[in-house]
């Protein structure tokens, strides 16, 4: 089992120079892009179709069982980033356990996980955005805001096949022009952001609060149709792993490692402060967006807030919020895309990736070439995929991204247990055997489709990686050329 050793991995750490990322990140900022990832496409847009499609009112339920997931999840995730500083997250951890096959096999994930949670966020902002202009009477053609996969409903109550969706393409790729120019920029937006989408979730629960209707939570888990995940225990289980895609934002701050001052202490600060304000936010937020309108009526719809707020007599403050989610959901896509680029960049790094993909840019220090790759890459997915398929194909990549980190901090206990670690994971191994348990149940619970699709994205990667990447690794051919 070939595999990086934590000397070397220190040592990549601690590197400078010309094809350096700089370190700019502080334990506030981390906290911030764990935020400005987290509070996004789950709570403005998914919450509403867990809810219509599985949980019901108890899609709060659904909340709690996947933050439960998160925080075993997110203390092994603490332990590894403030142990390894090395951008890449759980790819590099694997890579230190596992070895490179493992490590090939989750970074690949990886990219699944944030693209098409990216394109997930794309996709509910273009339907925020027309909900916005539709107040002033501005109106893109139906067949130019939907996929090729889905159809749309005209006013006159006919049908229409989409075409594109050119508005979540557009914002794809305008985020991706921000993210090439580096993180301390990135960064400064992000928190502006991040404040915005904080107030808008909390003046959404102060104002809803006292209109909520009783009569919605009845019933508050709705019985079972007889298929599993439509309603009932099974139904919270299965809104749980839909919904869990949000919690990547933590997963992302892990990626930031190498981009961060005094990453030692700041990692998990970054990883466990983010992960608890939202924890609190999103199980407030659905309580009071299912006590305002029945679960029923967020069928189909990636815009819930919208319907929501309709159902107060703060009807008038529909546009402003809209405004301020389509606002906060580049945030969203702008961490994705840091997170992407940067997985990418340590695997190629490694070799097991064309140099292209950890060339820097030579003013920003931003590997700008591989992020304008991959934001065509997201924003084609944006364009052509329905929301529901990449909601479930993120939740299902960012599910195994745990399971790994889980068992890699096992691992490491057992083969470097005197290594000097300023975050202990408490309670090993009952901690990271209860964070996989919980992730393979919601990984269970996810429709066979979903799994087909990740096992054929992880074929193809299989594919790249046994006709390049094993052939270019350079820490094989170190290996074999002190043998020979």
């Amino acid at each position: 089992m070939l595999t990086k050793s934590l000397e070397l991995l220190r040592q990549e750490a601690a590197e400078t120079g010309a094809n350096t990322l700089k370190r700019s990140l502080n334990g506030v900022s981390l906290i911030a892009i764990g935020i400005g990832v987290i509070i996004g496409a789950g709570l403005f847009s998914l919450t509403g179709i867990a809810a219509a499609n599985n949980a019901g009112p108890a899609v709060t339920l659904s909340f709690i069982v996947a933050a439960v997931g998160c925080a075993f999840s997110a203390l092994c995730y603490a332990e590894f980033a403030a142990l390894v500083p090395v951008s890449g997250s759980a790819y590099t951890y694997s890579y230190a356990t596992m070895g490179e096959l493992f490590a090939w096999i989750i970074g690949w994930d990886l990219v699944l996980e944030y693209s098409v949670g990216a394109a997930t966020v794309a996709i509910s902002w273009s339907q925020y955005l027309i909900k916005f202009l539709g107040k002033y009477g501005l109106h893109i053609p139906a067949r130019l805001v939907t996929s090729p996969f889905e159809s749309a409903t005209l006013a006159d109550g006919s049908t229409v096949s989409g075409y594109v969706n050119v508005p979540a393409m557009l914002i794809v790729l305008a985020i991706t022009a921000i993210v090439t120019r580096g993180t301390k920029g990135s960064a400064w937006f992000n928190a502006l952001v991040v404040a915005l989408k904080v107030a808008v979730v909390l003046v959404f629960i102060a104002l809803g609060w006292k209109y909520i209707d009783p009569a919605n939570y009845q019933p508050y888990i709705p019985a079972n149709t007889g298929k599993f995940g439509e309603f009932g225990l099974s139904g919270i289980l299965r809104g749980a792993g839909v919904i869990f895609f949000v919690f990547i934002g933590f997963d992302i701050v892990a990626t930031m490692a190498q981009e961060t001052k005094n990453p030692q202490r700041n990692m998990p600060i970054g990883i466990l402060g983010s992960l608890a304000v939202c924890t609190v936010l999103f199980v407030l937020f659905g309580h009071v967006l299912t006590g305002l309108a029945n679960y029923t009526e967020f069928k189909n719809s990636a815009a819930p807030v919208a319907i929501a707020i309709e159902k107060t007599p703060y009807a008038w403050l529909s546009s402003a919020v809209i405004m301020a989610i389509l606002i906060g959901y580049t945030s969203v896509i702008l961490v994705d895309l840091l997170g992407q680029s940067r997985v990418f960049f340590s695997m190629s790094k490694d070799g097991l990736l064309p140099p292209v993909f950890s060339r820097l840019h030579p003013k920003f220090n931003t590997p700008s070439q591989s992020t304008l790759l991959l934001g065509c890459f997201i924003a084609l997915f944006a364009g052509f995929v329905p929301i529901s398929v990449v909601g479930e194909m993120t939740s299902i990549g960012t599910l195994l991204a745990f399971v790994m980190v889980c068992l890699g901090v096992m691992i490491m206990r057992k083969t470097n247990p005197d290594a000097p670690r300023s975050f202990r994971t408490p309670w090993v191994p009952v901690v990271p055997i209860l964070g996989i348990v919980v992730c393979v149940v919601m990984m269970a619970s996810l429709p066979w489709e979903t799994w087909l699709r990740l096992i054929v994205w992880l074929a193809i990667g299989m594919v790249i990686y046994f006709s390049y990447g094993k052939k270019h690794s350079k820490l094989r051919l170190a290996q074999e050329g002190v043998k020979n």
